[in-house]
């Protein structure tokens, strides 16, 4: 197995590009990532937000994702569309690979004022195949619209149903990449 630190280096370019001040971090409230970026991404797909990159939860590994992240050094936000286990049900389809992602715990409410604005749920990694899977230290927030955020008060327009914003956490500082 091959360490790395956990840290993702951008190159000076890259810096510039972003035009952060200096100290910089991205550190939204649960609140924040549902009114202020996640509504925004479901009315209009072409949005980007400068520290929200855009990943298919299915298509890549939770060790892969740092690298796929455009700033963060614990933990990294990523846009995904969230894919149905079958065409006509309501089942997500958490897989990848080399595991899937499993619910875990109640979901939260999540509150602007009074007003409920979305859900979020925790997800853990775990490789293998269930119900064998071999449970990891790799961790995320689902959120989701709800209440007067919700797809059934948006414009009929909005043709995602499904879009979530993953932050990605590793609660230890190294973790080690998998063969």
């Amino acid at each position: 197995m091959e360490n790395f630190s956990g840290t993702v280096k951008m190159d000076d370019q890259q810096q510039q590009q972003m035009e952060l001040p200096p100290g910089f971090r991205f550190h939204p409230t649960d609140e924040e990532l549902i009114t202020h970026y996640l509504s925004k991404k479901v009315v209009d797909m072409n949005f980007s937000a400068i520290a929200i990159g855009d990943v298919d939860m299915n298509k890549i590994e939770p060790w892969e994702l740092p690298w796929k992240a455009k700033i963060g050094e614990k933990e990294w936000y990523f846009f995904c569309v969230r894919d149905k286990k079958y065409p006509t049900g309501l089942r997500t389809n958490r897989a990848t690979a080399a595991g899937y992602w499993k619910a875990t715990g109640k979901d939260k409410e999540i509150f602007r004022g009074r007003s409920l604005v979305g859900m979020k749920k925790t997800l853990v990694f775990y490789k293998g195949r269930a119900p064998r899977g071999e449970k990891t230290n790799w961790v995320t927030h689902e959120y989701r619209l709800e209440g007067r955020l919700s797809l059934n008060n948006l414009p009929k327009t909005v043709k995602v149903q499904t879009l979530c914003i993953n932050p990605l956490f590793y609660p230890l500082f190294d973790f080690k990449i998998p063969n």
